[in-house]
């Protein structure tokens, strides 16, 4: 058993200890919104717009993207659930500002294996073992944040399952200082 999967199933058992009446909570958010945010381990959606467990959904992925799948969860988030305000954060230092699609389709073309990233760019350690699928995907990559956030949030208001009272904000989380900063051009 690894470390880090000992940690998590110690920290569940003290959590689960005082779950208490976090059980009884409805399945709809209680504040009727979700974000729709980055997978990046600094930000904490919770902290950083005061979330309780029961308030909002939080739909993560990498660059927090306007991706099929998390236009899926938010168009459910709303018919079923009854979310009528969505938020689209970015944020600064984004690892999805590192690469291309070129990029991260040659290093899976060259090996599976974690790469690494130097002053000279991204590159594998090893060689072999790769396959060329990855050139297949759109990996969503961020050229420039503020015009990704736009794109986000013009992706998702245009969508045709995405109902026109749902309001849609966009924003970009400053990692150095934990401010969210509102993006012009991205309130739909």
């Amino acid at each position: 058993m690894s470390k880090i999967l000992k940690e998590v199933e110690a920290a569940n058992q003290k959590y689960a200890a005082s779950f208490g009446e976090k059980g009884n909570l409805p399945m709809p958010p209680g504040r009727k919104f979700a974000i729709l945010t980055c997978m990046d381990a600094r930000l904490d959606p919770a902290k950083y717009a005061g979330l309780s467990e029961g308030d909002a959904h939080v739909i993560r992925n990498a660059g927090g993207r306007a991706s099929n799948d998390a236009i899926r969860s938010l168009v459910i988030s709303h018919k079923l659930l009854g979310t009528n305000e969505w938020f689209v954060i970015h944020h600064t230092n984004c690892g999805m500002e590192t690469f291309t699609n070129d990029v991260i389709s040659g290093l899976l073309t060259g090996n599976l294996e974690t790469a690494t990233i130097d002053e000279n760019g991204w590159r594998n350690l090893k060689n072999g073992g790769g396959s060329p699928e990855g050139k297949y995907i759109n990996w969503l990559t961020i050229k420039n944040l503020e015009d990704s956030v736009r794109e986000d949030v013009q992706r998702i208001r245009k969508h045709p399952l995405v109902s026109t009272s749902v309001s849609i904000y966009g924003y970009i989380f400053d990692v150095k200082t934990g401010k969210i900063n509102a993006v012009e051009g991205a309130v739909a």
